[in-house]
């Protein structure tokens, strides 16, 4: 994609053109009608386009190309000329996507200065994508958790194919870093990837920005599919897509084109679609406000992504990595983190994720006055566990409680906190409880605590009796 495509009826224009731009250093190619010069940009895109608006004995004029052009491959950057310039012309050429005009005939000087200009524009596009790229490549996923190897093993299965993705989990789980994985190590790596905020778009703007639009007075202005071409358009919190949207994107999953706001012409697209939502698509669907037709065309791999709190073994790498990155985007100081911070993270509850934990991270180490260990005492508590003196000051429950019952609230809470933590392994539990393994097994059947699988994960919870017939 570093070679002009020249496309005049007129011979003599376009290889005069031509011995101009190669005595410059550039490689061209050359086209006299249309349907040479469209199978010339379906055969390979050029860097760059020189067309005249006025083709002779072809099907499409100048414009219609330019269209064609600006539709498919958007990126290329075309330079009008014609030897019938008037200013109605120019702006119509501009309005449709046109990089610049010039009249015939023109000055070599004026053309070289308009072709050097567009082509560094085309090459900092790509540039820019290809920064775009490198970033979403980078986006690592974090964790050895059983629970998180269990959804890692599914992402892996899908990244070579085309099938569609539903990533189903709570709020600040990492769904877009998941489906950003799926596309960084998917054959369309090297294509866009384009996230669509469903609830962050306006409801009466969202088929202008998903479809773009054309006008008398703006021209074309390309929408959010249009941008995917070639990649991957990732829906997130898709059951926010408003109602009468939906119905237009289950057209577009069926015939991969549509057409823009105030516009009349197809527009085709190439593209794989990941969606992700925090709510239940049947609960939705069974209150008619997500359409069946488009939950079936979306969920052809349904796949999870677990919270925080049934991934508590992966908060000390987490931990970590965002310490790094906060250092490597703000130079904050790199702080390893003590154990008793480590534990009081993993038995934090998380209701906002690993999007919360990463929050905290960045505040401690913006708050923080040193470059020692985080030490659990920067950490927020959820409660008053201790007073000035150390003592532990009794919640209300437990200050109401008899001794027995109350240690027996106290070591079920404490002995499921820390099997958790531990991602249900009941060695490590015991190493650190300072218990024979045994002896816990025995703590917690007196307690009702068993162990169960939960997203690839072993997890604790209270063993709830059946209830009476």
């Amino acid at each position: 994609m570093s070679d002009i495509l020249i496309v005049d009826d007129e011979r003599d224009i376009r290889e005069l053109v031509s011995d101009i731009l190669e005595d410059e250093g550039y490689s061209t190619r050359l086209a006299g009608n249309s349907d040479e010069c469209m199978a010339s940009i379906n055969s390979e895109p050029p860097g760059l386009l020189i067309l005249d608006i006025w083709l002779k004995d072809s099907r499409m004029d100048g414009i219609d190309i330019l269209k064609a052009v600006k539709r498919d491959n958007p990126d290329v950057p075309v330079v009008i000329i014609s030897g019938h310039g008037n200013i109605e012309i120019a702006v119509a050429a501009i309005k449709q996507g046109a990089y610049d005009f010039i009249e015939k005939p023109f000055n070599i000087d004026q053309l070289m200065v308009v072709i050097r200009r567009a082509m560094e524009t085309s090459r900092l596009r790509r540039e820019n994508a290809s920064l775009k790229r490198k970033e979403v490549t980078n986006s690592d996923m974090i964790g050895k958790s059983a629970s998180f190897r269990a959804m890692q093993g599914q992402l892996d299965k899908v990244t070579k194919s085309n099938g569609r993705v539903m990533l189903s989990g709570p709020a600040g789980s990492g769904k877009e870093i998941a489906a950003r994985y799926i596309h960084a190590h998917s054959n369309r790596a090297n294509a866009p990837f384009v996230t669509v905020n469903c609830a962050g778009i306006e409801p009466e703007r969202v088929e202008e920005v998903l479809f773009g639009r054309e006008s008398s007075e703006r021209g074309v202005e390309s929408g959010l599919l249009e941008e995917a071409h070639g990649g991957v358009v990732y829906f997130d919190e898709v059951a926010d897509m408003p109602l009468g949207t939906q119905s237009k994107i289950l057209r577009v999953l069926v015939d991969q084109q549509f057409q823009r706001v105030g516009g009349s012409d197809k527009v085709r697209v190439d593209l794989r679609v990941i969606s992700s939502t925090n709510k239940n698509l049947d609960e939705e669907i069974a209150a008619e406000r997500f359409r069946e037709e488009l939950y079936h065309r979306l969920n052809v791999v349904p796949i999870d992504v677990p919270s925080l709190e049934d991934r508590r073994e992966d908060i000390p790498v987490l931990a970590q990595h965002f310490i790094e990155m906060c250092n490597e985007s703000q130079g904050l100081p790199v702080r390893e983190i003590s154990d008793e911070a480590v534990a009081l993270l993993q038995t934090m509850t998380w209701p906002g994720n690993v999007r919360q934990l990463k929050n905290l991270i960045e505040r401690v180490l913006i708050l923080g006055d040193g470059t020692g260990p985080i030490e659990a005492r920067e950490l927020p508590t959820e409660d008053e566990k201790s007073d000035d003196s150390g003592r532990v000051v009794l919640s209300g429950t437990l200050a109401t409680l008899p001794l027995r019952e109350a240690r027996e609230a106290f070591e079920r809470e404490y002995l499921l906190t820390q099997i958790n933590r531990f991602g249900g392994n009941i060695s490590r539990t015991a190493s650190f409880v300072g218990m024979e393994r045994s002896a816990l097994h025995r703590k917690l059947k007196s307690l009702g605590v068993v162990t169960s699988n939960k997203s690839g994960a072993r997890v604790a919870q209270i063993d709830e009796p059946e209830p009476a017939e």
